[in-house]
């Protein structure tokens, strides 16, 4: 195992710069360890979502990362990140793309070196499912 940790600056966008970070560091399987940090845009797909039914929510005011987890590849990233607003209240969900930092967001990534992560359609969600390959 080995670790990968950045930080991104204001303005990035936190999805598409971690699956970034998984095909320019050619990561075949990790996992998100952490994250800290802020965002000024934060886009969620909420639970009990099909491929024609989904429920994106999109809020534009500041909020605190809280947590995240989530697997890892250069084929593609499965996340979930829970915020806070000004109030206290938290709420999370499926991180979308359009999440953009605020002042900073501290990303830690945990690589594994024995298992390939793929996502592969299953009939019976309609997703890209994760599917585990061992080296």
């Amino acid at each position: 195992m080995r670790q990968i940790s950045f930080r991104l600056k204001p303005g990035k966008l936190l999805k598409e710069e971690i699956e970034n970070y998984a095909v320019t560091h050619n990561i075949l399987a990790g996992c998100l360890l952490s994250i800290v940090g802020g965002l000024d845009k934060t886009v969620l797909r909420m639970a009990d979502a099909t491929p024609e039914s989904q429920i994106i929510k999109t809020w534009e005011e500041p909020v605190e990362i809280v947590s995240g987890t989530g697997t890892i590849s250069n084929e593609g990233c499965h996340l979930h990140i829970s915020v806070s607003d000004s109030h206290g209240n938290v709420f999370g969900g499926h991180l979308k793309d359009g999440c953009v930092v605020k002042f900073t967001a501290e990303v830690v990534l945990l690589v594994f070196e024995d298992v390939v992560y793929k996502r592969l359609p299953d009939s019976a969600t309609g997703f890209g499912e994760l599917t585990v390959e061992n080296l």
